[in-house]
C-alpha cells in the first residue's frame, strides 16, 4: 500500500556548491563537458533538484542506467545525477544528430553512441552500446524510446534492446525514476516553463534481478519478459516518487508504434539487429 510520495531530499545550496566544485568532469570532452557547464548553473540555481539511491550507481565497470521519459529535458537532469555520483554517461542517440556540426562535436566528444534507425546499419547501435560497456562505461537507455504517452505520464511498454544488451554483457541494470521534467519542459513544447520554480526528482534503485533469464536462450519471449521485469522497478520507483499506485492493468495504448516495432525473433546466437528499435527523442 502505497503511504506517500518519497522524492528524494531537496538539495541545500550548499550540497549544490559542493557538487559543483568536485562533480566528475574528466572523460565528458570539450564539447560534452562545455554544454554541461553552460547547463550545470541552470540545473543546480533554477530548479529545485532532489535525488536519492545515488548508491546504487556504480562507481566502476560496465554498467546500463534504465530511466522513464517524460520530457526532451530528462538528459540535462539524468546527467547532472550521474556526474554528481562520480560518472560519465554515455547516451544512445539518433545518427541524424551527427549530422548537425556542433551537435555532432558534442556527442562524439562525450563518446555518445549512434543509433541508425530503419537502416541496415542499425546493428551498429547494438554494438556500440556493447563495445562502450565492454570498456566499463555507463550507458543510459530510455527504454521507451520515446517520451510516454500516456495521459499519467506512467512507463509505457518498452522494446527488448535492453534486456538484449545487458543479457550479452552480463552488467547490471540500474533501475531509475525521474519526474518534473515535463513540468519544466512539458513533451512537445520548446519553451521552457522555470516560473513558479519547478522541482524534480531523480531516483535510482538497486539493479534489476535478471538472474532467472542467465543462460537461457535469447528469444523474443525472453526478451520481452526480461524488459518487462525492467520496466516493473522503474515503475514501482515513479510510483514511489509520485505516492501513486500505477494502473493495476497497466498502461493503456501503450504498444510501441508500427515503425517501431521489435521485429521478428532473433535467432538462437544472433544478437546483431536492433533494426527496428529506437533511441530516445
Amino acid at each position: 500500500m502505497m503511504t506517500g510520495p518519497r522524492p528524494g531530499r531537496v538539495l541545500t545550496m550548499r550540497e549544490m556548491v559542493s557538487l559543483t566544485l568536485r562533480r566528475r568532469r574528466r572523460g565528458a570532452g570539450f564539447w560534452f563537458g562545455l554544454a554541461i557547464e553552460l547547463l550545470w548553473p541552470f540545473v543546480m540555481a533554477g530548479i529545485r533538484i532532489g535525488w536519492r539511491g545515488g548508491e546504487h550507481v556504480p562507481r566502476t565497470g560496465g554498467a546500463l542506467l534504465a530511466i522513464n521519459h517524460v520530457s526532451f529535458a530528462d538528459p540535462i537532469f539524468d546527467t547532472a545525477f550521474v556526474l554528481s555520483h562520480g560518472r560519465i554517461p554515455r547516451y544512445l542517440a539518433k545518427s541524424e544528430l551527427w549530422s548537425t556540426p556542433v551537435v555532432r562535436s558534442v556527442l562524439d566528444g562525450g563518446g555518445h553512441i549512434p543509433v541508425h534507425r530503419g537502416s541496415v546499419r542499425a546493428g551498429d547501435a547494438y554494438r556500440g552500446a556493447i563495445e562502450a560497456l565492454r570498456r566499463g562505461e555507463l550507458v543510459v537507455f530510455y527504454p521507451e524510446a520515446t517520451y510516454t504517452r500516456d495521459p499519467g505520464g506512467w512507463p509505457m511498454k518498452a522494446m527488448n534492446g535492453i534486456a538484449r544488451i545487458a543479457l550479452v554483457t552480463g552488467v547490471p541494470v540500474i533501475p531509475v525514476a525521474n519526474w518534473g521534467t515535463q513540468d519544466v519542459l512539458p513533451p512537445g513544447s520548446r519553451k521552457p516553463r522555470l516560473w513558479p520554480r519547478r522541482r524534480v526528482t531523480v531516483v535510482a534503485g538497486p539493479p534489476v534481478d535478471l538472474s532467472e533469464f542467465a543462460g537461457k536462450s535469447r528469444t523474443r519471449t525472453n526478451l520481452d519478459r526480461a524488459t518487462a521485469t525492467i520496466m516493473a522497478e522503474i515503475t514501482a520507483l515513479v510510483a514511489q516518487v509520485r505516492g501513486e499506485q500505477p494502473p493495476a492493468d497497466g498502461v493503456p495504448g501503450t504498444d510501441p508504434p508500427p515503425d517501431a516495432a521489435a521485429g521478428p525473433a532473433p535467432r538462437q546466437g544472433h544478437d546483431t539487429d536492433l533494426q527496428r528499435e529506437r533511441p530516445a527523442s
